[in-house]
């Protein structure tokens, strides 16, 4: 079956296509025949009771500093599209949040992938505190007397933004460190919502090179129990941070590592996930 697919996402001439999973969905797309427009965020209107955007035609190849072409623009009604990929990155700000109450207009005629609504919903530092077996002990707060209280509990803890992405602005303190005080102000300042405070696991460094791996036995248990809640959701495509067996992030606005997990030998995911898509359709 030909599919008329429209992806919204940054813009493309930016992206690294060597690790860059929604470049790998598109490749597979085309590869199958579909016909791909492309569009940013903010070329996405609501007129009325018309969710609009500005598209243009794209080819891609998989060639970099030469990995697309866009043709003429035309402003489309989305509703003419058979499925839009949800695919632009953090951070989980009001102008995401205001794209998915757009993208929820066009269900279910459209099939929205990820489900708008469910994207929204399940924030990746805030659904995945519905397992909290699975995860390390973990408090999300504001509050100087909670924080010191989880500090007394557990020595050495990690504080992060609620919304932040890809590692950024992530701290450790040691049980007895001075910039306790310091680190608090500063997230006082400047985030206005909770942060989470978890306590310190062995992890890997921002940037880290993946390697191939076997699931242990701890993992493949954490995704048949949170396999169900995401099915539930109509999440169809996402990912998960654990370290040292414990869950800690179920990433769901533009999870990542389709080129990387083919290239380690592992299962075309980009392909699975259109079977996926194409079984829905029909």
């Amino acid at each position: 079956m030909r599919l008329n697919v429209a992806v919204q996402m940054d813009p493309i001439e930016r992206i690294s296509i060597r690790g860059d999973s929604t470049f790998a969905l598109l490749l597979e797309a085309q590869k199958r025949g579909h016909a791909i427009a492309y569009y940013t965020p903010d070329r996405l209107a609501l007129l009325g009771a018309k969710v609009v955007a500005n598209v243009q035609p794209l080819k891609v190849r998989d060639q970099q500093g030469d990995h697309f072409t866009l043709g003429e623009a035309r402003r489309t009604e989305l509703t003419e599209f058979d499925v839009v990929l949800l695919r632009q990155d953090p951070p989980f700000d009001l102008a995401y949040i205001t794209t998915t109450h757009l993208l929820e207009r066009i269900q279910p005629g459209t099939l929205v992938v990820n489900d708008p609504s469910a994207v929204r919903n399940a924030p990746e530092k805030m659904f995945v505190m519905e397992f909290p077996e699975l995860m390390p002990p973990t408090l999300i707060t504001r509050d100087l007397a909670e924080i010191k209280a989880f500090r007394a509990d557990h020595g050495d803890i990690v504080m992060k933004p609620l919304y932040g992405k890809g590692g950024e602005a992530v701290f450790r303190l040691a049980k007895e460190d001075l910039n306790f005080g310091s680190l608090y102000d500063l997230f006082t300042v400047t985030f206005r919502e909770q942060w989470v405070v978890q306590k310190f696991l062995p992890n890997m460094v921002r940037g880290g090179i993946p390697k191939e791996t076997e699931l242990t036995a701890r993992e493949r248990e954490i995704c048949e129990r949170i396999g169900p809640a995401l099915r539930e959701r109509e999440l169809l495509f996402v990912g998960i941070d654990v370290i040292d067996g414990y869950l800690t992030e179920i990433n769901v606005t533009s999870p990542t590592g389709i080129r990387a997990v083919k290239n380690l030998g592992g299962p075309d995911v980009a392909a699975m996930i259109w079977d996926k898509i194409e079984a829905k359709r029909k």
